[in-house]
């Protein structure tokens, strides 16, 4: 009951946090429209200004969902060949550590979201408060992995550290599939006190694609706490 008394607040504080990301926004860019439901508040409020007074930008998406909602509104689109830089791109998070060291990936989309982040100028991280952390670890870190190599790529991750590397399901009990085919494995039970180093380990784990540990990326976290905005810079 607590939980669903707190959603409307938490929701409210998601909504403060987007509208101060869209201030970011000025004509002319290209933008990166990130994923889950804070990103996905701050895209309506860009295509709002796109639809209703004219605002003239480009973005790339780092979902189908998120282009989806972005063209309905009448952004335009563009490739990654047609414009290899993005001015600014804005994403939710699952954690934000110091440092802005994140955990991303909870929707499944972590792939697209690293490369979409990978190639922006600028890359701000709009949440609310209970995103945030001492210590990266408690929310269960995905890890997207090429299917033939599940069976070797969960011990090597439980070797790693991790109590548990689960394949993620749908509510259907069907594996969940990324966009570009693979599965995930959601890891839990280890707080990564050192994510350069976790990180580091895990690109050496052949049949790993990509993982959910956005380190040194995050150029500003606008964080909506219950009676202010706090900007976080890495």
């Amino acid at each position: 009951m607590t939980a669903d008394r707190d959603k409307p607040v938490q929701d409210e504080l998601k909504l403060e946090a987007a509208s101060r990301a869209v201030n970011l926004v000025q004509p002319g860019m290209t933008v990166g429209l990130g994923s889950g439901s804070t990103a996905t508040l701050w895209i309506k409020l860009v295509g709002e200004r796109v639809r209703d007074h004219g605002l003239k930008i480009h973005a790339i998406a780092s979902s189908p969902d998120s282009e989806a909602l972005g063209r309905s509104y009448g952004i335009p689109f563009v490739t990654f060949g047609e414009c290899p830089r993005l001015n600014l791109t804005v994403d939710g998070a699952d954690q934000i550590a110091p440092g802005l060291a994140l955990i991303k990936g909870g929707g499944g989309k972590l792939l697209r979201e690293k490369i979409v982040a990978s190639a922006s100028d600028r890359f701000v991280i709009v949440a609310d408060e209970s995103k945030t952390v001492e210590v990266l670890g408690s929310f269960p870190l995905p890890v997207e992995v090429i299917p033939m190599a599940i069976p070797l790529v969960g011990p090597a991750l439980r070797k790693l550290g991790f109590l548990t590397a689960d394949v993620r399901r749908n509510h259907d009990g069907s594996n969940y599939i990324t966009d570009q085919g693979n599965l995930l494995l959601d890891c839990s039970g280890m707080q990564i006190d050192d994510p350069e180093r976790i990180a580091a380990e895990l690109d050496r784990i052949v049949g790993v694609v990509e993982h959910g540990l956005f380190l040194g990326m995050a150029n500003l976290a606008i964080i909506a706490a219950k009676n202010e905005i706090i900007e976080r810079t890495r």
